[in-house]
């Protein structure tokens, strides 16, 4: 049977009644966890699975997959309309999408990120479909040297997401790193960064951090403006000229690319692949500058990512039964449960389930696209609220997220901190961006770099002896040069000494008088 009578074969299983209702339940279970800090994928899943026993194995794994890559799409509401990212892999979207809902254009942000999030999962069930096997055999070569050889091209991403000054990127990125080594040493168990704090033995949440320096730091802020602060604006409408259409269009199809191939490596996930292709996309882009301030582009490239990237994932879980992520080890402990055993022979042994839940996968990007466009302009609308409505809901939205992770109240004093650390960053120009993307890859390069040098003997050559491994390096150096130019040139560039004070002086001049 070839591969396109194995793939209707596929749909004659997803398309059951039975399964199109599995598949929408799943969908939009994601979709509302995905808006709310706090959940996520993981525990949605987790909570699901008991109800998944009783059920058919292909439906209620086709059930449990909607959740996972709904949750990934509806994460970026929340992350475009306050600032407060619902999934890790939705922070790169809050960039520039929660600058254009500031500008009224909440719509078009929004639209941008469904219409790009369907490309990206669409492709990434391409990919899925078409080259499983071999990717499935390419991700087994990748070993601790190569995980962290891509775990540093990772960071060096923040570079170009601190804008033109390298410095502080770099600082926050190693304040994201320090933060992400404070807990227990899994090695070594030694205790580390916790200033004798039980509370910290275990390390800090991500969703604290997101929370405090995205969603908390904002609240701060339109507190410190004066006036009405916000100044949002009216909402535009969602519909995409045919020339925005064209701009998303090329960074919407690299970046799903990107962001499957990144997927299919176990560990990496969603959140990494959103970071890379924004990353990639402010190096390509002749408007780059404009990353951060409400670019389209800027949404397009992290929403088509993580969603290939969740597909991405499901390669070594069904081909390999290794888990590409956190989410999807949850959904490999359901397989065993209800009997299914994923692997090399999985293909031959259980086909109506391989193929039924990738053409799950294509009906769920559909239905999810259909689902939230009309929802849009209600969406839109929570940028009407008034200030001193809107800002104790973000505060009540924090709280609730934070304190469900533990009930710990602790964590609470952590997210205020956080929250200070991400005005004071906002205030003095450091980006947030390398700060949670230090935190996220942080853990991961370390216990990478750890097993190397324990497999190599204490090698450290063996980084770039492995040609994969060196290769990567080679790309994370070449990516540093244009930041390391600009900033040469902006020292030996000799700054305004006469102008200076007439340029204050007409600024002045064209300031309003403030009124009495």
């Amino acid at each position: 049977m070839g591969m396109l009578d194995q793939l209707l074969h596929g749909f004659s299983i997803a398309l059951t009644p039975q399964n199109l209702l599995f598949v929408f339940v799943g969908v939009l279970a994601g979709t509302i966890i995905g808006i709310l800090p706090g959940l996520g994928p993981m525990s949605a899943i987790a909570l699901m699975i008991p109800i998944a026993y009783g059920m058919e194995p292909t439906s209620a794994i086709i059930m449990l997959a909607g959740v996972y890559y709904g949750a990934i799409f509806g994460g970026s509401t929340s992350s475009i309309l306050l600032n407060a990212p619902g999934v890790a892999g939705t922070v790169a979207t809050s960039f520039d999408g929660y600058p254009m809902a500031l500008r009224g254009k909440a719509g078009k942000a929004l639209a941008i990120a469904a219409i790009s999030s369907f490309v990206g999962g669409t492709i990434g069930v391409v990919g899925l479909m078409a080259i499983a096997p071999s990717l499935a055999s390419f991700a087994v070569s990748f070993g601790p040297t190569e995980y962290f050889a891509l775990m540093v091209l990772g960071l060096t991403a923040v570079v170009s997401l601190g804008g033109r000054n390298l410095v502080k990127g770099l600082v926050a990125a190693v304040i994201g790193v320090m933060v992400a080594l404070v807990g227990i040493d899994s090695q070594t168990a030694i205790v580390r960064f916790t200033f004798d704090l039980p509370e910290l033995y275990e390390g800090v949440e991500f969703l604290i951090v997101a929370l405090g320096v995205f969603a908390l730091a904002e609240v701060l802020v339109m507190l410190n403006r004066r006036g009405r602060g916000g100044a949002r604006g009216g909402v535009t409408s969602l519909r995409l000229s045919g020339g925005e259409l064209r701009r998303i269009t090329p960074p919407t199809l690299r970046s799903s690319v990107l962001g499957f191939f990144t997927g299919v490596l176990p560990g990496a996930g969603a959140t990494v692949a959103s970071f890379l292709s924004y990353s990639m996309e402010k190096k390509l882009a002749r408007d780059g500058d404009t990353f951060g301030q409400g670019n389209p582009k800027g949404v397009a490239a992290p929403e088509a990512a993580n969603n290939a990237a969740a597909v991405g994932s499901f390669v070594p879980l069904m081909t390999l039964g290794v888990p590409g992520s956190g989410t999807t080890a949850i959904l490999l402990g359901a397989l065993l449960v209800l009997g299914v055993q994923p692997g090399p022979m999985m293909l031959t042994d259980n086909p109506d389930m391989f193929w039924g839940v990738v053409a799950s996968m294509y009906v769920g990007s559909l239905v999810l696209l259909i689902l939230n466009l009309p929802l849009i302009p209600v969406f839109a609308k929570v940028l009407n609220t008034p200030k001193a409505v809107l800002v104790p809901l973000v505060v009540v939205f924090c709280v609730v997220g934070v304190y469900g992770l533990s009930f710990s109240v602790f964590d609470l004093g952590l997210l205020a901190a956080f929250g200070a650390i991400g005005f004071l960053m906002r205030r003095n120009d450091f980006p947030a961006a390398p700060l949670i993307l230090g935190l996220i890859l942080g853990g991961l390069m370390e216990t990478s770099m750890r097993r190397a040098l324990q497999i190599s003997g204490g090698e450290w050559s063996v980084f770039v002896t492995e040609p994969i491994s060196a290769g990567l390096l080679a790309v994370a150096v070449l990516s540093l040069l244009p930041a390391v130019v600009r900033a040469l040139r902006g020292r030996r560039r000799p700054g305004p000494a006469a102008p200076a004070p007439a340029a204050e002086e007409e600024a002045r001049d064209r300031a309003p008088t403030p009124r009495g």
